[in-house]
């Protein structure tokens, strides 16, 4: 795509944006002297869509009118309410809806699912995770190993970019589980890389991994609502996501897991049973013998937070009046391109831009490393950063050098991209 530097052409751009009428659907924050904030962190916590605040206060009127009986009341009862997302969750991650389900958190989820997908043995007990993983998978990974009484220095098989390059090559992901597939339990890795952007080959991950014998998962926490997926077509055998980032669904909200239908009906998996997932025919005859659901719902324990599910209901519902994913996706490629831009354009001698060039292997987010001058222990980045959001930029800082941003399809204009940008440059020049 020909891109253009210039204010009008992104203006122009909006102006034939298909999907420009969806940003109006958000509550943009506010600077100070009024104008909207250039809010470029959702790859960290997304908007509030209206919606949400509409459905949640509607189910704080059910509570209020009719107590206990807003469990089997009303358009959106209670009891199932969280089947009232399957069809959204089942669009973003090309799954069938009995294959999701929304529950607990993201990390709580990942336990789960390696209760049941992690089984160690003697001579099959590695878990393939990358070296700069997500703390929190790198935490819940090692922890499980030690569980299971081995030694995460021999269990834990740390995939990692080559030197010099900040992604991970997916041919040496893939050289890797040809190497050591027999002695790898379960693959666990991201869809998109919170610190780089890079989108992981799913699909050929999954079927060179189970073609060696391994188990295979994914943390979609910066993939769902951001990227084209087909979970269930792959034979991905569980996958877990948050859904405050590009789902726009509220702080610490109620996370989204994917189990695959080939595991529905094996009695032999093991797994952690709560109430919520005996089958909902027979759940309130209180008996004692767990009988599971024939889906993704078996995973469940507890009755789910209604107050939290109404805004993700709130925020799939957005994203439909978007006309689904595929049109997210289609203008956040041409978001991110542009930005790209822009800056190799403005920027080349001030800033690297880790997220790969190819817009096909990335999401919706740049990760643009400071370059620091001698002597300068990331300094200089972090007072460019402050200085970006004294002047109405919102995005995020990882130390020691790198801002993330993420022109996000559904609330961010090319104009807010253009804007960034020339606000980046003054910091630059000014530091």
């Amino acid at each position: 795509m020909q891109y253009k530097n210039s204010r009008t052409y992104a203006r122009e751009m909006d102006n034939k944006d298909p999907i420009a009428f969806i940003r109006d659907e958000y509550s943009i924050p506010k600077q100070e002297n009024g104008d909207d904030e250039i809010y470029l962190c959702g790859n960290s916590l997304g908007l509030q869509p209206k919606l949400a605040a509409e459905y949640v206060q509607r189910e704080l009127k059910q509570w209020a009118a009719l107590g206990v009986k807003g469990h089997f009341s009303g358009d959106y009862p209670w009891m199932p309410y969280h089947e009232f997302l399957a069809d959204g969750f089942s669009e973003l991650v090309g799954a069938k809806e009995e294959e999701v389900v929304s529950m607990n958190t993201l990390t709580a989820n990942l336990h789960f699912m390696m209760v049941s997908f992690y089984l160690p043995t003697e001579t099959r007990h590695k878990i393939l995770i990358e070296e700069h993983a997500f703390p929190s998978d790198h935490y819940a990974v090692e922890s499980q190993i030690k569980f299971h009484g081995f030694d995460p220095e021999k269990s834990m098989l740390l995939i990692k970019p080559r030197e010099g390059e900040h992604a991970i090559r997916d041919e040496d992901v893939i050289a890797l589980i040809e190497e050591q597939g027999e002695s790898i339990a379960l693959i666990l890795l991201p869809g998109v890389q919170y610190y780089t952007g890079q989108v992981f080959d799913m699909k050929t991950i999954t079927e060179v991994g189970h073609h060696k014998g391994c188990k295979v998962g994914f943390d979609l926490a910066h993939a769902a609502g951001n990227i084209l997926m087909q979970l269930h077509d792959w034979q991905v055998d569980f996958a877990c996501w948050c859904t405050y980032k590009y789902l726009n669904s509220g702080p610490g909200s109620v996370a989204g897991c994917f189990v695959h239908e080939n595991h529905h009906h094996d009695e032999n998996l093991p797994r952690f049973a709560g109430w919520w997932g005996h089958d909902k025919m027979s759940r309130f005859k209180m008996e004692n013998k767990f009988k599971p659901m024939n889906s993704a719902e078996a995973w469940q324990l507890s009755n789910p937070p209604v107050l939290s599910l109404a805004a993700i209901r709130g925020s799939l519902d957005t994203i439909k009046k978007a006309g689904g994913i595929a049109k997210l996706r289609e203008k956040a490629i041409k978001l991110s391109g542009f930005m790209r831009y822009l800056v190799e354009t403005e920027l080349t001698n001030d800033v690297d831009i880790l997220t790969p060039s190819n817009l096909n292997s990335c999401g919706s987010q740049l990760s643009l490393a400071i370059k620091l001058k001698p002597g300068d222990s990331g300094e200089r980045g972090k007072n460019i950063f402050d200085a970006i959001e004294r002047n109405g930029v919102t995005g995020d800082w990882r130390y020691p050098n790198v801002i993330r941003v993420a022109p996000v399809a559904q609330y961010n204009s090319f104009e807010d991209v253009y804007r960034f940008v020339e606000i980046l440059k003054v910091a630059i020049r000014n530091h």
